[in-house]
């Protein structure tokens, strides 16, 4: 697993990150999930609202149980319905007769091995928050923030009491996100990076992986700039002869883990099918060109 913390990590572990915040970290540790999948508990004594609360895995569950300790739950929210973070919504919602409230049901068929997560086929929301609206608890209250990109139906949520924002996987403190075609969308993804780049409230990010962000829009100006170099590294290869999307990565990802090639490989495919949206390129039989 590139760039993962020396163990021991805090799995299962209730950790309070602020007055209004705590954080379980679920067992499900990968190349694309980092150390596992983080967990969010908001608000504290009278009710709480959970986000994302991860894999539908016993042991967190359990570990989730302790950290609530009884606690009304007012609401389960999940930022999209990749299978590390939503299935267990279904299965809190059923202990605690909350309801499941966040992003728009999303299932795609696989059309082959995927980079990341595959869709959670479990997940019924009972409401769904459209960008703006508002859930709110004793002390506490959640604003969507939609942030298409990563997948389609993708939400953040800022804590308005003290400017934390929940940025699910749209940005992490550990990697930059993947974007998989046919859902995953490059220019949607920029043009929700260009919205969290414009908000001056957030003070810290907790993203679903890795460490929060401390420095939130210092980060997302250098992801904006990262995403921008790397399609002005494809429209240069372009320029040099036809490319299939896998010839762009040992050219552009040099010394990168064989693992992640699948990952590497569908960025590169969003950047050209956003090039192709632009007049920039073309494609025929898996053959990219530039015109």
């Amino acid at each position: 697993m590139a760039g993962a913390p020396p163990k021991p990590w805090p799995t299962g572990q209730a950790m309070q990150l602020e007055p209004l915040v705590r954080r379980v970290l679920a067992p499900n540790p990968s190349p694309y999930t980092y150390t596992g999948t983080q967990t969010y508990i908001v608000g504290l004594g009278d009710g709480c609202a959970v986000i994302d609360p991860g894999p539908d895995d016993p042991e967190h569950l359990l570990a989730l149980d302790a950290a609530l300790g009884g606690e009304h739950v007012c609401a389960i929210m999940c930022t999209h319905t990749h299978r590390d973070h939503s299935p267990a919504a279904k299965t809190l919602a059923a202990r605690t007769g909350a309801p499941v409230v966040g992003c728009a049901p999303l299932v795609l068929d696989d059309s082959g091995p995927r980079a990341d997560a595959a869709f959670d086929r479990t997940y019924e929301p009972d409401r769904v928050m459209e960008d703006g609206e508002q859930m709110t608890g004793p002390g506490w209250t959640l604003t969507a923030v939609a942030t298409p990109g990563h997948v389609s139906n993708h939400l953040c949520f800022a804590l308005e009491e003290s400017g934390a924002l929940f940025t699910g996987d749209h940005v992490m403190g550990w990697s930059t996100s993947v974007v998989i075609p046919p859902d995953g969308d490059m220019s949607a993804y920029m043009q929700s990076l260009e919205k969290l780049q414009a908000r001056e409230q957030d003070r810290v990010y907790y993203p679903a992986h890795g460490e929060a962000v401390e420095k939130p829009r210092q980060l997302v100006r250098g992801m904006i700039g990262h995403r921008r170099q790397r399609e002005n590294q494809i429209v240069r290869l372009l320029a040099e002869g036809p490319h299939a999307a896998a010839d762009f990565i040992p050219k552009m990802y040099k010394g990168l883990d064989p693992k992640l090639h699948k990952a590497a490989e569908m960025s590169v495919t969003a950047h050209l099918i956003d090039l192709e949206r632009r007049g920039l390129a073309r494609r025929s039989d898996g053959i990219w060109r530039t015109i």
